[in-house]
């Protein structure tokens, strides 16, 4: 699974437990992490997630990324509504 599926998923799932009927906006924390053998760059990375979650309750999400050391990434919070 693609590195935007894994977030779209876990990011959905939150929205879910805490009732949210959309997502406003996401934080995330992005290391060197390798797909496709490149590593992801934070553009590339909003412009898939933002593809993945048309007609979904993240479709019109702030997606703000800080590019971390390691090889590792982290949802650092997540803003919802009605």
């Amino acid at each position: 699974m693609h590195l935007a599926e894994q977030i779209l998923k876990i990011v959905l799932e939150h929205a879910e437990k805490n009732n949210f009927k959309q997502i406003k906006k996401i934080e995330l924390e992005l290391g060197s992490i390798l797909e496709h053998g490149e590593y992801i760059s934070p553009e590339n990375l909003i412009f898939n997630f933002k593809l993945l979650s048309k007609n979904t309750s993240a479709e019109n999400a702030e997606l703000n990324i800080e590019k971390v050391s390691g090889d590792d990434w982290k949802l650092v919070s997540m803003e919802g509504g009605e």
